[in-house]
């Protein structure tokens, strides 16, 4: 476990509403005036939060990029989850297994993003391989929008490993790549899944494409050839949804 500073008003929102017992202490500029800032250092009071009022300066020294607008708590974040918890994971979702796969999502708004869309769409898990990713840093905790706090982030050490421990579970590896022929629309993604998606540069490595069941694409009609991988990610999750709900 390790401690990280979690700013801005909906993350802190977030980690008050889904894991107030590792929050720390609260912090509130001095002299801000917004209600919603005022309600959750009232909210920490009445958990027996420790609220502390800073000047502006250290609120922003703590926020380093991101947008702290008034309001920042110390959080004890608990260890990511690692191969050895993927089986377990899979095993309680069963057949409604939907797993969200990043191979080498490296910008924190991009994973905050996706992070946001996987909570939205109530994926069993996001799978990133430890070396080719950012952290849960407080950018990526503020872009998820709470998101971080909802769905369990696995970090594995081998990813085109943990794709065979998915098919081995039975869930259907599907990868996103713009180069195949088949579309998103014509790709089942009812019963267990993985949905894969690559990186902001390169897209999915070598290994992770041909370690996938399936390859589709987002088909686009107009002159861009790609989509940002946060909306992208968003699209095929809530296809997935659509076809599971059996709508048309």
């Amino acid at each position: 476990m390790s401690e990280s500073w979690i700013v801005g008003i909906n993350p802190v929102d977030g980690a008050l509403n889904n894991d107030a017992t590792r929050v720390r202490e609260l912090l509130v500029e001095n002299g801000q005036r917004n209600p919603r800032v005022h309600e959750l250092a009232e909210r920490a009071k009445a958990l027996r939060i420790p609220v502390h009022h800073r000047p502006r300066e250290q609120l922003e020294k703590l926020a380093g990029e991101a947008r702290h607008q008034g309001i920042a708590v110390l959080y004890e974040a608990p260890a990511l989850a690692g191969d050895n918890e993927l089986p377990e994971l899979l095993a309680q979702a069963g057949a409604s297994a939907l797993v969200l796969v990043l191979d080498g999502v490296t910008d924190p708004h991009n994973l905050g993003a996706c992070l946001r869309s996987a909570a939205a769409a109530k994926v069993t898990c996001v799978i990133v391989p430890k070396d080719r990713a950012v952290g849960l840093t407080p950018v990526v905790r503020r872009a998820s929008a709470g998101g971080a706090d909802q769905v369990p982030l696995v970090a594995v050490t081998n990813l085109a490993r943990a794709l065979r421990t998915l098919k081995d579970a039975g869930v259907w590896v599907t990868g996103l790549a713009g180069e195949t022929d088949q579309t998103i629309y014509q790709t089942d993604l009812t019963g267990p899944v993985a949905l894969v998606m690559g990186s902001e540069g390169e897209g999915l490595r070598r290994l992770t494409r041909e370690t996938c069941d399936f390859l589709a694409r987002i088909p686009m009609p107009g002159t861009m050839e790609s989509l940002n991988v946060s909306v992208a990610t968003g699209i095929v999750l809530f296809e997935a949804l659509r076809q599971r709900s059996g709508q048309r």
